[in-house]
């Protein structure tokens, strides 16, 4: 081959390889970002406490205002990573009080744009690579007392960065039939007896007997964690009573070949994707409403057939 031609094909390769390069930068490679906070190694988002829900569009300012980010938990002092490679910039001022967790840094690059609020950076500018130590989480506890302390995590663009923060975790096969723990405080899934209000069990009479309990009572003390039971699709929300009561909430879960819809419960989101076991949101406070009751979570399909099977676990079963 001619010297000359040969120089004009490396120049051509050189060329796509570049343009390659800039449509699709080396990071974008990690779909997923690195963990942020030491301690908590799969970015765990805060769920729900007194000050409200650490998922992105959960309510803010007394239901005027949505969260524009996730809250991902870490304990006060812990070390904070970069997520992923590129610029720092900063400092980025939230509360502009000058109170003990009023700093933060924006990092942009590869591909992705974000802010890390409530931690101090260990500089505001430079590079700064995936997975190297970025700073330390401020005390969070001396501010709001009692919350799950946690970094605030922004995209730029004020869009969702909560598939980034969490791995994809495939459906669980069909063959698992057996649905997880769905309340802490009762492993195996024990479903109410029966009390002055009724009988949890799937067909108990309902409405003076002119009726029958069309899902089953999964027993759960007022205020416990809610854990999703299979892997799905969430949607919601779902009202029962639609009388503003303190326990009309609720969510579906479709995924996995079922279907359920978890009532008298709080979750952190009505939409997006969720895991078998990850935390879905609280028990409301059903001694409010019905006091004396076993406190619990009505399950029910979304075709009234009988869960009570799914939910069976540690009665001599083995997964």
């Amino acid at each position: 081959m001619p010297a000359l031609s040969l120089v004009a094909l490396v120049s051509l390769v050189s060329t796509v390889f570049a343009t390659q390069l800039d449509a699709h930068p080396p990071q974008q490679q990690h779909r997923h970002w690195a963990p942020i906070c030491s301690g908590n190694p799969t970015n765990k988002i805060r769920g729900c406490d007194r000050y409200g829900c650490g998922n992105f569009g959960a309510d803010r300012h007394s239901g005027k205002g949505k969260h524009a980010g996730v809250d991902v938990i870490c304990t006060d002092g812990a070390t904070v990573y970069a997520p992923f490679s590129g610029q720092l910039s900063g400092p980025i001022r939230f509360f502009h009080n000058g109170n003990a967790i009023d700093d933060g840094v924006q990092i942009s690059g590869s591909g992705y744009c974000v802010k890390l609020v409530c931690i101090h950076p260990i500089r505001y500018n430079g590079q700064i690579h995936r997975g190297q130590q970025l700073g330390r989480m401020l005390p969070m506890q001396k501010v709001f007392p009692g919350i799950i302390s946690h970094i605030h995590v922004e995209n730029c663009d004020h869009s969702d960065p909560t598939h980034l923060l969490t791995p994809v975790v495939p459906p669980l096969p069909q063959e698992d039939r057996h649905w997880a723990t769905l309340c802490s405080g009762n492993p195996t899934n024990e479903i109410r007896g029966c009390d002055k209000y009724g009988c949890g069990y799937y067909g108990a009479p309902r409405r003076n007997g002119k009726g029958k309990h069309t899902g089953v009572d999964v027993i759960c003390s007022d205020g416990a964690n809610v854990y999703a039971p299979f892997s799905g699709q969430l949607s919601g929300p779902i009202k029962i009573f639609h009388n503003g009561n303190s326990i009309d909430d609720g969510v579906q879960i479709r995924g996995s070949g079922f279907c359920v819809k978890l009532l008298c419960i709080h979750p952190i989101r009505y939409n997006g994707r969720i895991s078998k076991g990850q935390i879905l949101g609280r028990m409301l406070p059903m001694q409010r409403v019905f006091p004396g009751i076993t406190s619990h979570i009505h399950v029910e399909n979304c075709d009234r057939s009988d869960p009570t099977s799914n939910l069976e676990r540690g009665k001599g079963q083995r997964e």
